[in-house]
């Protein structure tokens, strides 16, 4: 018999384990998928299918994962289609098939054992809560890389938070990517992933959608994974794609009364981003100055 706890998702005095099928999005993740993969098999929660969607790698890792492990829902695309994109198609596949919750993990984290049971305990009293997250650890300095996270306004942008609070569990404005349980409700209710963000900031407005419906965004703080962030090897890739989608996050999501701030502060970024150029730090800056120019393309088309 498995052990009794308190709350909701009780029957008979015994645990009622959702199904949770855990999306792990793959691209050209041959360093990392291994560990990840290694660590998602010792989870001690019973009621779990893994899907790995792979983007058209092209480092053998999804030929690799194949041959190490049998147990897991193989979806492979025909091109790379970012996260957002990516992912949906691994939800979809998760909600045709009944699925109760939907664990999205990048594949460049490593998890505790017991971090999903703990997910799913909180969701299971709290049924307000619609997306969870453990804290995540930076895995090579194993200082806390997200323990929730702010949506600065004025600033335009987001802020990790970096301190555990001592609650079991508490509200974040937004739950990070890298690692977020969703109840299939909030999927029924708000939709997917916005496909307009090819990589970053789609969790945030994710995040924002959820809350907006009426659901509530929470970090459990007993619960611990680590991620090995590989999007730092390539910084004026992530820069690029920080740029683009933040300023669509926010032409789409910024209250009323603030979007004459945030025009205004976007054409003081702009002014930054020419000065910077000219005065000398031009590979980054010419990298934010194509993204800025990607972007009015983009705008032009909605």
């Amino acid at each position: 018999m498995e052990k009794e706890i308190i709350g909701a998702g009780i029957k008979s005095g015994v645990r009622v384990n959702p199904k949770v099928f855990i999306v792990i999005l793959n691209y050209n993740g041959k360093d990392v998928i291994k560990k990840c993969l290694t660590s998602v098999f010792k989870l001690d929660y019973p009621n779990l299918e893994v899907v790995l969607v792979d983007n058209n790698s092209i480092d053998g890792s999804l030929e690799m994962v194949k041959s190490s492990f049998s147990k897991i829902n193989f979806i492979k695309n025909e091109e790379n289609l970012g996260f957002g994109a990516g992912n949906n198609i691994g939800i979809r596949f998760a909600l045709e098939r009944m699925a109760d919750f939907v664990l999205l993990l990048n594949n460049d984290t490593e998890v505790e054992k017991d971090f999903l049971t703990k997910l799913i305990d909180v969701a299971q009293v709290d049924e307000k809560v619609g997306i969870l997250s453990p804290v995540i650890f930076d895995g090579n300095s194993k200082k806390v890389w997200f323990s929730g996270g702010k949506i600065d306004w004025l600033r335009m942008r987001t802020q990790h938070l970096q301190k555990i609070q001592t609650e079991d569990y508490y509200s974040s404005d937004f739950i990070a990517g890298c690692s977020m349980l969703v109840r299939a409700e909030v999927f029924k209710k708000i939709g997917l992933f916005d496909e307009d963000f090819f990589l970053y900031w789609e969790d945030a407005d994710f995040s924002l959608r959820a809350k907006r419906a009426g659901f509530a965004n929470s970090v459990v703080s007993g619960s611990w994974i680590y991620h090995f962030e590989k999007s730092e090897q390539a910084k004026s890739n992530k820069i690029y794609w920080l740029v683009i989608s933040g300023l669509i996050f926010f032409k789409k999501n910024t209250p009323f009364w603030l979007k004459p701030w945030v025009k205004i502060y976007a054409m003081i970024r702009k002014i930054k981003n020419w000065l910077d150029i000219k005065f000398g730090k031009k590979e980054l800056a010419l990298t934010v100055q194509k993204a800025y120019k990607d972007y009015q393309s983009y705008a032009k088309l909605k």
